[in-house]
């Protein structure tokens, strides 16, 4: 380990990335007496040396370097003179004379180890992590057992994506020295980000091992149980850390936000509670408590919240859109509407307030108040491609396709790359019989998103339905049924896809299983009974038709299908 004044005074570490993994000294520590002067150096050179160390001491770099020039001068061949002032000039952040100062002494010294371990941390100081790179593989090569070279290499590779020189370098660090430290984080770390999960969990339970109250080995262990879905274990966790450090207030809101997660209530509010103990302003929790509150249906609790936020912050205006969504949800519809049109338009909460108060609207069947309320605000704020798309909405209910078309063009026209809009567009189409239309409208939505998975599933089905294209089909639901794993609608075209190819058994299996998924739309169950009756199980047929006309009973082709079938079924005379 180098031997600077800067193990004392720690300024190096902190402007060094922390080279030797050593904090800020106290006041005391810099009020300690400096090092021994090197054995060897003549008195005139140890007299500017120590006065060096004294002004380094008391922060006045500029008479330090002064000083230390001088000694240098006098002991021109010292390579201790030499780190130490480049040390100084790190310090003063001129890192280029300190690289300058280190390269010399290695021509002169080329296997000075220390001078090249200040080397490397200057060049991962200024994020040269190849230089950085070839400074600690020298020192590796002179020094083979040289546990700092070997953990700077490693986070040089991180630092340069080369993840697998850095797992290699951090593992013959651990072999080494199989309690280091911070060695054994950074591995952990790293194969955490690889989702190499189980090695990441040995590595961070390791360290807590090493050190039971290592704050960030715990929160990283609790954020990787989160990233594989297991709450539980996150949960755990972070109740451990808590117990640890009853204080840390961001612990608790996660824990609290885990619960939630679980649909914990109970628990969730009980530790929002113990954060509001502490810090019984913090607005976010007082906020997620108020949510909690709508989410389980206390909306005058949730109101009392609500309104107490917004006399302290008057323009936050997603308060104001939850306080008016509470207000609609407890049935109080026009202090609704009072409150949601006192969102300003400048916030990027007035489009979805404004479309609420369309729907409230609507749901009172004052439709063209409703439209004239949209156009009002489209002209407010043209770049809002939900209040284009909703309004568009408003015109298909009463059939004014014309009228819908138009207010979507509107709205590309001021927002061209709006997936939401070319979207509504193609489903305008599909409605109107422009079929070809359609298509390319949904075929632009995924040359702007690829991985759209309603557009995916929207052009599958067609071609489904079509009979064409059946392959493609297939394959883009299948697509989009990885995008929305266990999607009820997704499901269905998967099924109705398997249908028109007659296989009849992989198109019952995903039908029944959109059936379970959403039992109440007509549509899957009259899928299902289709694929039944091709297949001649006439009596499932019979049941899927039967459950169908309960959700749909005005659809006279469903009633029809489902005569012909009992009629079949019926012996002769």
């Amino acid at each position: 380990m180098m031997r600077t004044i800067f193990r004392k005074t720690g300024w190096l570490f902190i402007l060094i990335l922390t080279l030797w993994g050593c904090a800020a000294v106290s006041a005391r520590e810099k009020a300690a007496p400096p090092p021994p002067v090197p054995a060897g150096m003549p008195n005139s050179a140890s007299f500017h040396y120590s006065l060096g160390v004294f002004h380094a001491l008391q922060e006045d770099m500029e008479e330090a370097i002064r000083e230390m020039e001088e000694a240098r001068r006098l002991d021109p061949s010292s390579p201790y003179l030499a780190k130490e002032l480049a040390s100084l000039y790190a310090g003063k952040g001129d890192m280029a004379k300190a690289v300058a100062i280190c390269k010399k002494t290695l021509e002169e010294h080329p296997d000075d180890i220390d001078a090249r371990l200040l080397l490397g941390g200057l060049y991962l100081n200024q994020k040269d992590y190849s230089d950085a790179v070839r400074e600690y593989r020298k020192v590796i090569e002179l020094y083979p057992g040289n546990t700092t070279a070997y953990f700077y290499l490693g986070t040089s590779h991180a630092d340069l994506k080369q993840f697998d020189e850095a797992i290699a370098a951090f593992k013959e660090l651990i072999r080494i020295d199989p309690d280091h430290f911070m060695g054994n984080y950074y591995l952990a770390r790293i194969l955490s980000d690889l989702k190499r999960y189980d090695e990441a969990e040995t590595g961070f339970k390791k360290m807590l091992i090493l050190r039971p109250q290592f704050e960030s080995a715990l929160i990283d262990l609790a954020n990787l149980y989160e990233k594989q879905k297991k709450i539980p274990e996150a949960i755990k966790v972070y109740r451990n850390f808590i117990d640890l450090f009853p204080t840390r207030l961001q612990a608790r809101i996660k824990l609290g936000e885990l619960f939630l997660q679980e649909q914990r209530y109970d628990e969730a509010e009980s530790e929002f509670g113990e954060v509001l103990k502490l810090d019984s302003a913090n607005r976010e929790v007082r906020l997620t408590l108020g949510l909690i509150d709508l989410e389980r249906g206390r909306h005058e609790k949730a109101i009392e919240t609500f309104v107490a936020l917004l006399q302290e912050y008057p323009t936050e205006y997603r308060l104001m859109y939850l306080l008016g969504t509470t207000y609609e949800e407890s049935g109080n519809e026009e202090k609704a509407m009072e409150t949601l049109r006192g969102v300003s338009p400048a916030s990027e909460h007035f489009a979805n307030a404004q479309i609420r108060i369309g729907m409230i609207l609507k749901k009172q069947k004052r439709v063209n108040e409703a439209i004239d309320s949209l156009l009002i605000a489209i002209r407010k704020k043209k770049d809002a491609p939900g209040l284009y798309a909703y309004l568009a909405d408003l015109y298909e209910d009463q059939k004014g396709f014309k009228a819908a078309e138009e207010i979507i063009r509107e709205g590309l026209q001021n927002n061209p790359g709006s997936v939401d809009l070319h979207y509504s567009l193609g489903v305008l189409f599909e409605k109107t019989g422009r079929f070809e239309e359609s298509m390319q409208a949904m075929r632009t939505v995924l040359k702007l998103e690829s991985d759209h998975a309603e557009a995916l599933n929207f052009i599958g089905y067609l071609y489904a339905d079509r009979g064409i294209n059946l392959d493609e089909a297939e394959q883009m639901i299948k697509k989009a049924l990885h995008l929305k794993p266990g999607n009820g609608y997704i499901i269905d075209s998967l099924g109705w896809v398997y249908f028109r190819q007659n296989k009849f058994q992989e198109a019952i299996r995903y039908l029944k299983e959109a059936a379970e998924a959403l039992p109440e739309d007509a549509a899957i169950l009259e899928h299902l009974g289709d694929v039944y009756a091709r297949s001649g199980q006439i009596p499932e047929a019979i049941e899927a038709y039967g459950r169908a006309i309960r959700f749909n009973p005005e659809s006279e082709s469903l009633k029809k299908k489902l005569a012909d079938l009992i009629r079949e079924k019926a012996p002769s005379p």
